[in-house]
């Protein structure tokens, strides 16, 4: 089988000739760029620095050679610009405060303050304050929250929607050619258009506007999901409005080129339980999801994919509802999420991707053979009659030992029967 039909082939619940593998498609299946840049020189790979395309988790880019080297089944199609604002493009050297030298686009401007944190801007602009912070011993950039016209007896749902609109002629020029090269490959396409993640916590702060208007504060965006339902509701509805008119038009460019689309990434779960009830999910978010979900599915031959963190077991039966094919990272340390609870309650309906191995304890500090066991006992539960993808649960972070990570891929390269 080549890459694309073995995911194919799991996607639609069928046994394929071994598990598939996905690192690097999306913002939530990625791998730090210290660990790229490791992994490259474990696989003896041309010495040369990693790109920093998702710039707010510092994800790298796994180019082709990388990608052959680990046997990734999976290419992203990742959007034109980075959630700070400014466009993968013009790639210039940039070092990180660890040391190590990484490219960075041209736009991607900072700062350091007094406490020698790194201050990095919206659109490259640094004439309005900093959207993000990188902590001077940190890896990755927080959100700063910019909440500078907020006035609760006046809200205007047109201020959270300013980010909005329809897809420009540059971005369908985009994902026109970058479809075309990914299609190439021979791997299954996963693509992330962006504007359908209804309440998306990552984006609510909006790092990509140099002065977003609205309810921009988390806190008080969670606090609306309770008291001002009828706001939020026309939010999502303009925002479900305007998304599917550009999921139209790009699909008129992309085709069937794409197999997987990534809605969303509004997390349902904490460690313990869910951030709101089943009840919420249902008057709130799954109307949006449904429509969005129904056009695809009636228009298209994607599979549509569903991000959510914690405890999200109790939403899976409305996830399932809701029309998502894919379930992802499947937290499977989060309370009531045994793989094999998850395996037999809904593994004929939901794609588990991810879940492969956990990145909160075993792969940053477990031992290699403790990785194995959990990688087989993993691969054992979820990939019985297809419908398995594997990945990590989340993005592999910065200070994952080199040997953890290898260990991981050998165990399923080990499990898959391979050399």
């Amino acid at each position: 089988m080549t890459s694309r039909q073995r995911v194919l082939t799991t996607l639609n619940h069928k046994t394929a000739d071994k598990i598939p593998m996905d690192f690097g498609g999306t913002g939530v299946t990625g791998i730090h760029i210290k660990i790229v840049a490791a992994l490259r020189d474990y696989y003896g790979l041309e010495k040369r620095p990693v790109k920093a395309f998702e710039p707010y988790q510092m994800l790298g880019l796994v180019e082709d050679d990388l990608a052959e080297a680990m046997g990734i089944d999976v290419v992203g199609l990742h959007g034109r610009k980075t959630l700070f604002g400014f466009a993968n493009e013009n790639w210039r050297e940039f070092r990180m405060p660890w040391g190590q030298v990484v490219l960075v686009p041209e736009n991607f401007k900072t700062t350091v303050d007094e406490k020698g944190d790194l201050l990095i801007y919206p659109e490259g602009d640094t004439g309005v304050p900093p959207s993000g912070r990188m902590p001077y011993d940190g890896y990755f950039f927080d959100t700063i929250i910019r909440q500078n016209h907020f006035n609760e007896n006046n809200l205007n749902p047109e201020d959270n929607l300013e980010e909005f609109g329809l897809v420009s002629e540059d971005d369908l020029q985009y994902y026109r050619a970058e479809t075309e090269r990914l299609a190439q490959t021979g791997k299954a396409v996963i693509a992330g258009f962006g504007g359908i993640g209804f309440g998306d916590i990552a984006l609510v702060p909006a790092p990509f506007l140099k002065d977003p208007r609205g309810i921009r504060d988390i806190m008080e965006w969670y606090i609306s999901t309770a008291i001002r339902q009828d706001y939020i509701h026309k939010i999502f509805d303009k925002q479900c409005e305007i998304g599917l008119e550009n999921l139209q038009r790009i699909h008129a460019v992309v085709g069937d080129d794409i197999d997987v689309l990534f809605v969303c990434g509004t997390d349902f779960g904490t460690q313990t339980s869910g951030f709101c009830s089943t009840d919420t999910f249902n008057s709130l978010y799954a109307l949006y999801y449904k429509r969005i979900n129904n056009w695809v599915h009636e228009n298209t031959k994607w599979k549509t994919f569903k991000h959510s963190c914690g405890a999200v077991e109790m939403f899976m039966p409305y996830f399932i509802e809701s029309g998502f094919d894919i379930i992802n990272p499947v937290q499977c340390s989060a309370a009531g999420m045994e793989p094999e609870k998850l395996k037999y309650r809904y593994g004929d309906k939901l794609v588990f991707w991810g879940g492969g191995i956990d990145t909160q304890k075993t792969l940053p500090f477990g031992m290699p053979e403790e990785i194995r066991e959990e990688v087989f006992r993993r691969c054992e539960v979820f990939s019985k009659d297809g419908g398995f993808v594997f990945n990590a649960v989340h993005n592999i972070q910065a200070n994952t030992p080199i040997k953890n990570v290898v260990a991981m891929l050998n165990a399923l390269k080990e499990f898959n029967g391979e050399k």
